[in-house]
């Protein structure tokens, strides 16, 4: 169990790294390859495409430290070639580049080391693979050498040509950091862990839609683009969001019992509990977020909520006014409701000035509510001081 349990861990980091140094790749080519793209599983483990067509084939390799190095018999040698070999014809010597991605050493003396970037020799490499392949006896590699022994002299010499290794890939453990290095000139002073947990997250939103097919690559273009819009949002009238829809957690559910979830009831708009209680959240922990990065301030926080409460003030004393002293249950309710409506789509008071992601307008409003400073039904105050001596009781 302990020997499958290692397995599985080691085939998960391997695909996490795939997906990590694609993006890595990515920005490693930007200059020489402009207009390409990078697709994952499609063409090969990871592949740069130009106009859709595959020009540089990468199977990606990733061992832990301390793992020997890498020699002509090995099997990560072999399953790479065979997979060549059963996905493109080895001797088109118009082909893809093939390129192995390894964070072994190529043992010197090898095949692996004489087709080393970024001056391979091909003719020596050739001469080293075809003598390890007839010398070795492994019988996990057997098939992928027969194969590669049996190719006609000519196609062979072209396949091999067509190979590079690129040896000594930092491990997952550092890519982050060669991502960081590639991006020096755009991270943000000061804030670069929050740039790049975005960065990252979006990436591997990214991974997951090409896995399953619903684009087929990234291109250079896109990541750029990306990079820049994200960047954009730490200047000094922005903010970034971090906190998507999707991370209300079911454990929130508890919500429904807080003090802005009864506003909301005493207004009738019980339809719309369970949006206000995803707004309230993800306003609450994005304020945490931005607070954690230092991307706004508690001085600032506080006036976003006051000119929030001074706006609602305002709103309220019109509403009291145009109810008269002797309404009825029903139309204090009705006025409440549409107070309620009208505050919550209101994006003139803004945190930041170009900031207007109505989610968190919406659910500091419901903090504001939650905490009795603002409310929707004209008798709000002494229901909410009810509700504080029923929870004491």
């Amino acid at each position: 169990m302990a020997s499958s349990a290692h397995e599985a861990s080691a085939s998960a980091l391997g695909y996490l790294f795939q997906a990590q140094f694609a993006l890595l790749e990515l920005l490693r080519g930007r200059e020489d390859r402009p207009d390409g793209a990078i697709s994952l599983e499609l063409h090969d483990d990871v592949a740069w495409e130009q106009d859709g067509r595959p020009i540089d084939l990468l199977q990606v390799k990733h061992h832990i430290r301390g793992v020997r190095t890498l020699g002509d018999k090995d099997d990560d040698v072999w399953r790479t070639i065979k997979s060549w070999m059963d996905t493109h014809a080895p001797g088109d010597e118009n082909g893809p580049a093939l390129t192995l991605v390894t964070t072994q050493q190529a043992r010197p003396g090898t095949a692996m080391a004489a087709l080393k970037a970024p001056a391979p020799e091909p003719a020596e490499a050739l001469k080293l693979l075809t003598a390890a392949a007839e010398e070795s006896t492994a019988a996990g590699t057997a098939d992928a050498r027969a194969a590669f022994l049996e190719l006609q002299p000519a196609q062979r010499a072209i396949f091999v040509q067509r190979m590079r290794v690129i040896d000594g890939t930092p491990s997952i453990d550092d890519l982050d950091a060669q991502v960081r290095v590639k991006l020096r000139p755009a991270l943000p002073d000061g804030h670069t862990d929050s740039f790049m947990k975005q960065l990252w997250a979006w990436w591997y939103e990214q991974t997951v839609d090409m896995l399953q097919k619903r684009h087929t690559s990234v291109s250079v273009t896109r990541v750029m683009q990306r990079i820049s819009r994200i960047r954009d949002d730490y200047t000094s009238d922005r903010l970034p969001t971090l906190v998507g829809r999707e991370d209300f957690p079911a454990e929130a559910e508890a919500l429904s019992e807080a003090a802005f979830v009864h506003q909301l009831r005493w207004v009738g708009a019980g339809r719309h509990l369970n949006k206000a209680m995803v707004d309230y959240y993800r306003a609450y922990t994005q304020t945490v977020a931005w607070l954690e990065d230092d991307l706004v301030d508690l001085d600032e926080l506080a006036r976003f909520e006051d000119d929030l409460s001074d706006e609602w003030q305002r709103e309220f004393e019109w509403m009291l006014d145009e109810l008269g002293d002797d309404a009825g249950d029903r139309a204090q309710e009705q006025a409440g409701r549409a107070l309620l409506r009208k505050t919550l789509d209101q994006t003139r008071v803004r945190i930041r000035e170009a900031y207007d992601e109505a989610f968190f307008s919406r659910g500091k409003h419901h903090e504001l509510a939650d905490l009795g400073r603002i409310g929707w039904h004209p008798d709000f105050e002494e229901r909410v001081k009810n509700l504080i001596r029923a929870a004491r009781a």
